[in-house]
């Protein structure tokens, strides 16, 4: 393993990492923009790194299913959101170390993540200018199933103040300047350096709220440790707790290398205490891991979908040309493979049939093509005339494929994080056609690009070599901005 000095200096002179920092003051500057992307993006005109104005990217006609044919009505506008993945940075529970050593540990650490609150308040800026019918979610609304990430989501949600900090005052981690190890971002010190990052990153803020009705769909990061495990006494007792593991024993560095969180080796390890060298931080019960069930009581209750049960599926009303159906995809055993059950299957096919005259557009975290069981729910969409679109997050990636079917076809659409670059949601506009048919337009916005501290996430996320530009999570135009034909 190559350690590296900085995650997001690699490859980078530190002539255009000096360059950043004025880059990022630029964005600001400039006439008026609202973040749709159809009016203006972000570029690396040169290939340094550093991102500037650009011009806004127009919509692409994609003609796989249906001819292009003018739009003449509108029936639904509607806003998914991937993946903001509220994160708590000072977290014990967290283990950054891991990322340093590749797939699948490539998102243990981000030198943007102490900002995912201000990006995801600034993205609601966005959406509440589109004045959208409805928003969804397509899971890992926080990052680590802690209760005070789920707490703070809310907050930003509801709008007011929103206290980002845990633990004692001011940030505590690994992004601390006096920090020994050379393979974190440290941004008081390293370039590009933004000596005020991290005091301004746990301050108050100001959250704008969300001014439309919110439908929630659960991530493997909602529900699990990591993402990968079920909390147990050993894991919550290292969240709340008053020691984070900076290192790894080697008995822990050799599970990690089978690149595999299997719990009951995961168990066996923390049996026996902390697995690494450790440092003291401040403990705060508000770091309490939840359980799956309390996850969705409180989704249910803060969105007003209401509902019981084991599983988040449910149906909800985009207009009363086109319902939703959200999919919970997630495994309750410790994985973080999708999984769909026969009972999900059955549940699905009632939903279809009762659609009636209405079109369907299906959300879920993992996408149904990939996970255990879904062949089942694949072939029951392809032979009905109501799908319209399935949606999905989990791969932080935007990609539009079309699926021809049985039954005419329709299409599968994935979309970015909130918390990788490009820091975007994926904004629809469904209209009836000249033809008679139909259009779901496409577009990404951006966050607010006023807010300085979702500037900076961006510019950072850009520059994180597991997950920015390297990785081309944004896509081709003509997955990001699309006109998609379907009959």
């Amino acid at each position: 393993m190559t350690v590296k000095r900085s995650l997001i200096a690699v490859g980078l002179a530190l002539a255009v990492a000096a360059a950043v920092a004025s880059a990022v003051l630029a964005m600001r500057g400039g006439d008026a923009w609202d973040g749709s992307t159809l009016h203006g993006s972000w570029v690396d005109p040169h290939g340094t790194g550093v991102l500037v104005r650009g011009p806004g990217e127009p919509l692409v006609d994609r003609t796989d299913l249906a001819p292009q044919s003018l739009p003449t009505r509108t029936l639904a506008t509607f806003v998914a959101i991937g993946d903001p993945e509220i994160t708590d940075a000072q977290s014990p529970a967290r283990v950054e170390m891991l990322d340093r050593y590749g797939p699948p540990f490539t998102a243990a650490f981000r030198p943007q993540e102490t900002l995912t609150a201000q990006v995801f308040a600034a993205s609601l800026a966005t959406v509440n200018a589109l004045k959208p019918d409805a928003v969804v979610f397509t899971g890992d609304l926080i990052n680590n199933n802690q209760e005070n990430e789920l707490d703070e989501f809310l907050a930003i949600m509801r709008g007011g103040r929103v206290r980002p900090d845990s633990g004692g005052p001011g940030y505590q981690g690994v992004q601390s300047a006096s920090d020994p190890d050379p393979y974190y971002y440290r941004p008081s010190v390293d370039p590009p350096q933004h000596a005020d990052l991290l005091s301004a990153a746990v301050r108050p803020f100001d959250s704008p709220g969300l001014d439309a009705p919110w439908y929630p769909v659960v991530g493997d990061h909602d529900l699990l440790v990591q993402g990968n495990l079920r909390a147990t006494p050993a894991t919550n007792a290292i969240a709340t707790g008053s020691r984070k593991i900076v290192s790894l024993y080697l008995a822990a560095l050799r599970i990690a290398e089978l690149r595999r969180l299997r719990p009951q080796l995961v168990s066996a390890l923390l049996a026996r205490g902390l697995p690494g060298k450790s440092i003291p931080v401040t403990p705060d019960r508000r770091r309490r891991e939840m359980t799956p069930e309390e996850v969705l009581a409180r989704l249910r209750k803060e969105s007003g979908i209401g509902g019981h049960g084991p599983l988040l599926d449910y149906t909800f009303p985009l207009s009363r040309h086109l319902m939703g159906i959200a999919l919970d995809t997630i495994s309750r055993t410790g994985t973080a493979d999708g999984v769909l059950r026969p009972s999900q299957v059955r549940w699905l096919r009632d939903q279809l049939q009762a659609a009636g005259g209405r079109r369907v557009m299906l959300f879920s975290h993992s996408a149904l093509t990939s996970c255990i069981g879904g062949e089942a729910a694949m072939d029951l969409l392809d032979h009905d005339p109501h799908v319209l679109a399935l949606v999905s997050g989990g791969s932080h990636r935007s990609k539009i494929t079309p699926r021809h079917t049985y039954a005419g076809g329709y299409w599968m659409i994935s979309t970015s994080s909130l918390v990788d670059y490009p820091e975007q949601v994926r904004a629809f506009r469904l209209q009836r056609t000249a033809s008679g048919d139909l259009v779901l337009q496409t577009w990404m916005l951006d966050p607010d690009p006023t807010n300085r501290l979702a500037a900076l996430s961006m510019q950072l996320a850009y520059l994180d070599f597991q997950a920015g530009r390297p990785q081309d999570f944004a896509g081709e135009p003509a997955d990001r901005n699309a006109n998609l034909y379907v009959r």
